[in-house]
């Protein structure tokens, strides 16, 4: 009897389940969480084989080839390294017992199968990675944006030349305002934390 509520509070059944925060200390995936750094779980998915990790961060997916092993692949996609597209929540139908949660990260597609009584978690989580998707595209935009306008800054100024010593410090000027504008557009576009997003749509 103890085993089979500890299964269900684990999500340890065939399909998915929400993991609340007061379990994740619980679970493989935290061993793995950069805690020291500010990292922090926002939402968890666990299956027999595979836990699916939600962090500030990253995804981490601890991936397993059959529930009769204990060999686990950990594969960490951090959001500043790669993009997150095509999300979409697949709801259940009249006899299915699962939810789906789709995206791609980077190249990598996720189709994730949920038991549909966390259907309402999965809005939530469905609602970050989209709002995760929307903002990644908005500051890729801006940072071409501020980039072709900076070109053509520089390429007006430095076609209005000066000379000798001029030259060496109007260069100088350029380069400092080139760097410190692009550096400033850059940090927006290749944003490394994303707990506002999650706090602002999860309500576990």
């Amino acid at each position: 009897m103890f085993g089979k509520i500890a299964s269900e509070a684990l999500g340890l059944s065939d399909i998915g389940r929400v993991i609340s925060p007061e379990n994740y200390h619980k679970v493989e995936a935290d061993d793995y969480i950069k805690h020291e750094t500010g990292e922090k779980i926002f939402f968890l998915i666990k299956s027999k084989t595979d836990e699916y990790c939600f962090t500030n961060f990253a995804l981490l997916h601890l991936d397993g080839n059959t529930a009769l092993s204990k060999k686990r692949l950990l594969k960490r996609y951090e959001y500043i390294n790669a993009d997150i597209r095509n999300v979409l929540l697949e709801t259940a139908g009249t006899i299915d017992l699962d939810v789906e949660l789709k995206f791609r990260i980077h190249s990598t597609d996720f189709s994730i199968d949920v038991h549909k009584e966390h259907i309402e978690q999965l809005k939530d989580i469905y609602k970050v990675l989209s709002e995760i998707s929307l903002l990644m595209e908005a500051e890729q935009r801006d940072l071409q944006t501020v980039e072709k306008s900076l070109q053509h800054v520089v390429s007006s100024l430095a076609r209005q030349g000066g000379e000798g010593a001029n030259i060496a410090q109007q260069a100088r000027e350029l380069y400092s305002f080139y760097h410190d504008t692009l550096s400033d557009a850059m940090s927006q576009a290749y944003r490394k934390d994303y707990s506002s997003v999650f706090e602002t749509f999860i309500r576990n």
